[in-house]
């Protein structure tokens, strides 16, 4: 698995996962569920599709929503060579969730981060 630089096909979530990510969706936009979650709100994103990121560059920003409080953060694309030390530390942190969008493996080296960079998008929030 380490040794593929390519990005995954894009997995469609399964009906029970699409189920309980617009329950888990909703109940973190009421303001339950893990304190880290927040709901990711971004400017011409209706149709529930995985265009957030487009959106997200399209308006330069974004709003994270729990409960009745709302985050409004200006985006900052950050170059590739930023992303690597960023990509390891969420894949260690979130695997169970995300490996399997990741051609290499959690624990991996950061240098070998260095080429699928390009394929995902990071962004520095910066409050608005």
């Amino acid at each position: 698995m380490s040794g593929n630089p390519q990005m995954p096909a894009f997995q469609k979530p399964s009906p029970a996962e699409a189920f309980f990510n617009r329950a888990l969706g909703f109940l973190v936009g009421l303001g339950i569920g893990p304190n880290y979650m927040r709901l990711l709100q971004a400017p011409g994103r209706k149709s529930g599709r995985m265009q957030w990121v487009r959106n997200a560059e399209a308006a330069g920003e974004i709003t994270l929503k729990r409960g009745s409080a709302r985050n409004t953060y200006r985006l900052r694309a950050l170059p590739d060579g930023e992303k690597p030390e960023i990509l390891k530390l969420y894949l260690e942190k979130y695997k169970s969730q995300v490996q399997r969008y990741f051609p290499v493996l959690a624990g991996s080296p950061a240098e070998t981060f260095r080429d699928i960079a390009a394929n995902y998008p990071v962004f520095e929030l910066i409050p608005a």
